[in-house]
């Protein structure tokens, strides 16, 4: 009896298995462009009807959903700065449907079509873009950039630190300069956010290391044990042709998907009041959910939640469970206020308990930074997270929302947590940090790295490092191993330029009287050579506490513009005509446009590409603002 029940069992099985096979099943694909014909990428587009899926534009405007299951869908396209385009399709079985979108900046009407078929489709207007300002845009950017009418003003309650820019220092006072490395990226994405939302970042919102930083570079990958190569670099200054510009570029080792080490991940997930709007918490959830389908089954995930109260949602579960893992996302609810510090403590305690030897064990704190119950100054919290990074447990802050953002709190908690910091204004952003740079945002392979640079007197007259104001150390931090510093994490590249101004040259900056007491030391032999510098980088193994160096030392002579420098340049200079650099010199929006155009190189993803249209919308407030001082006229 009991064989007979087992054999029915089994053909019943085999019966749902064949008929779900069996399901008819399709295609849809598409391409996003704007007015000017140019494809859009980074827009973010939701399926939803029979099942619900999302995607991300690629660098040519295309996005593409496989075997989808027969019936009606919505199809949901969103950029910010960029109305919303909605239109319905059917999917057939082993057919692809093919549709074109079209957006504009904007524009209350938008054409869709789709292949094949009469489209229907209906136009939304993004929410609250209503009673904004237009002004017109420069050639390439589609028609004009709409600025709604809740960005014309400040914002609101949102908190950046007082950048001091460096300053020119002189060789004869100052041969060393020491500083932790930064692979933080949030900087650039808050001021694309700015930019496409049609206004000028604030200056301390401008941190020009992580506009860098934000794209990668063709450096070398290191050979034999190093965890990192060095590369260095000098040619001459774009925006300053007396001076030279030199290049300190470290490139991480690439550590395939297959080889990332098993990843103890907790998510900790801000829930109060102030994450309900669309681009905080709804994108939270749609990040993660993309994270979650590729993981794998040796990686283990928990939630944590903070409001007023927090607690566990989701017990450290394992990757392959993704339809559990799926359900405890779409519960995620906000409301409340926000008790950040008793979350992070319940964060970190489920992470040890959970902790894996020789695997990735990281709390990613999901939030807009905006702790006001408990623990809320940053001394306290950046204590706490202090504490904590000693037990092998790093953390990695993720900014999301407007209105409130708090950039300094969640730039500091991850220094201090020995992990990095990102803003996630687009699923775009969310894919490029959480899944196609996975490794660099999750797996660190080297901790506390620092260089220092020492310049040659005989070759360098002064020199100034270009950002990382936030990050400089005294000189002799740089040898000592209780002093944190910043973290490299697998395939991430790291980049620093130095405005080098040579020997014989007038420079503009205080200098300081003789010494009664002491004479300058006598130059050394090496100081005779062709040496302009010597670079010196420490670092420690993940789990070590014994720094390593690796030396090398950069030429004075002057080369022709590699692809690397060239590119960084022009960001370092679209950096200073944000800030209102004094040390700017002869920049201008068009050379480094013109500049970042030349040296785009192979841009797969389309980063490059948008960085040109982010120039191009900078220049077009910056000649709107030009015409209002002119006319004097009221913003």
């Amino acid at each position: 009896m009991r064989s007979r029940i087992s054999a029915v069992v089994v053909a019943i099985s085999v019966l749902v298995a064949l008929l779900g096979a069996q399901s008819p099943r399709g295609n849809l694909s598409g391409t996003v462009t704007d007015t000017s014909g140019a494809p859009l990428p980074g827009v973010t587009i939701t399926l939803s009807g029979v099942e619900r899926r999302t995607a991300v534009t690629n660098a040519r405007g295309q996005f593409t959903f496989v075997g989808l299951l027969h019936g009606s869908y919505e199809i949901l396209a969103e950029l910010p700065g960029f109305s919303t385009v909605a239109l319905k399709a059917t999917v057939t079985a082993d057919e692809t449907v093919r549709v074109s979108l079209l957006m504009k900046v904007g524009s209350l009407e938008e054409t869709v079509t789709v292949s094949g078929e009469t489209p229907s489709a209906r136009s939304q207007q993004r929410a609250g873009a209503t009673g904004g300002r237009v002004f017109a845009a420069p050639p390439g950017i589609g028609g004009g950039t709409y600025l709604p009418d809740r960005f014309s003003g400040p914002f609101h309650t949102e908190a950046y630190d007082h950048v001091e820019e460096n300053g020119v220092r002189r060789v004869a006072n100052n041969p060393l300069s020491t500083f932790s490395i930064d692979v933080d990226t949030a900087s650039y994405a808050n001021v694309r956010r700015f930019l496409t939302q049609g206004t000028r970042p604030p200056a301390g919102a401008v941190r020009i290391e992580e506009l860098i930083n934000y794209f990668r570079f063709n450096y070398p990958q290191p050979s034999g044990d190093a965890p990192f190569s060095v590369s260095t670099e000098v040619a001459e200054c774009p925006w300053n042709p007396a001076h030279r510009l030199a290049l300190i570029g470290i490139q991480g080792r690439e550590v395939a998907d297959k080889e990332l080490a098993p990843r103890n991940l907790v998510f900790l997930i801000d829930v109060s009041g102030s994450m309900m709007p669309a681009d905080k918490l709804p994108l939270v959830r749609n990040s993660m959910r993309m994270l979650v389908d590729v993981l794998s089954p040796r990686d283990r995930v928990a939630i944590v939640v903070y409001a007023g109260a927090s607690g566990l949602v989701l017990p450290s579960t394992a990757g392959d469970h993704k339809e559990v893992i799926h359900r405890a996302i779409a519960q995620l609810e906000a409301g409340g206020s926000t008790n950040g510090a008793e979350g992070i403590k319940l964060a970190y305690d489920v992470a040890r308990r959970n902790f894996i030897e020789g695997g990735v064990n990281r709390v990613v704190l999901a939030t807009d930074g905006d702790f006001n119950v408990g623990v809320t100054s940053q001394d306290e919290l950046v204590r706490l997270i202090e504490r904590e990074r000693a037990s092998g447990i790093f953390l990695s802050v993720l900014g999301v929302g407007t209105g409130n953002l708090k950039d300094s709190t969640m730039e500091k908690l991850a220094d201090k947590g020995n992990g990095n910091y990102a803003y996630l204004d687009s699923l775009q952003e969310a894919r490029k940090v959480l899944v196609r740079e996975a490794g660099a945002t999750l797996t660190t392979i080297a901790k506390d790295v620092k260089i220092q640079v020492e310049f040659n007197p005989k070759v360098v007259a002064a020199y100034r490092l270009i950002g990382y104001e936030n990050r400089v150390l005294r000189n002799e931090d740089f040898n000592d191993d209780k002093k944190d510093a910043g973290e490299i994490g697998a395939g991430h590249s790291v980049t620093a330029l130095y405005e080098i101004i040579p020997a014989g040259t007038e420079v503009d900056a205080p200098s300081v009287d003789a010494l009664r007491y002491q004479q300058s030391p006598d130059p050394t032999r090496a100081a005779n050579t062709s040496e302009l510098a010597t670079v010196k980088v420490r670092y420690k193994a993940p789990d070590g506490d014994i720094s390593r160096l690796i030396t090398t030392v950069v030429q004075a002579r002057p080369r022709a513009m590699s692809p690397n420098l060239g590119f960084a340049s022009a960001v370092a200079e679209f950096g200073m005509l944000l800030t209102g650099s004094e040390h700017r010199g002869h920049s201008s929006y068009g050379s480094a446009m013109t500049r970042a155009q030349m040296f785009r190189g192979s841009d797969s993803e389309g980063y490059r590409a948008e960085f040109v249209r982010l120039v191009q919308v900078a220049a077009g407030l910056n000649d709107l603002d030009d015409l209002h001082t002119r006319h004097g006229l009221a913003q």
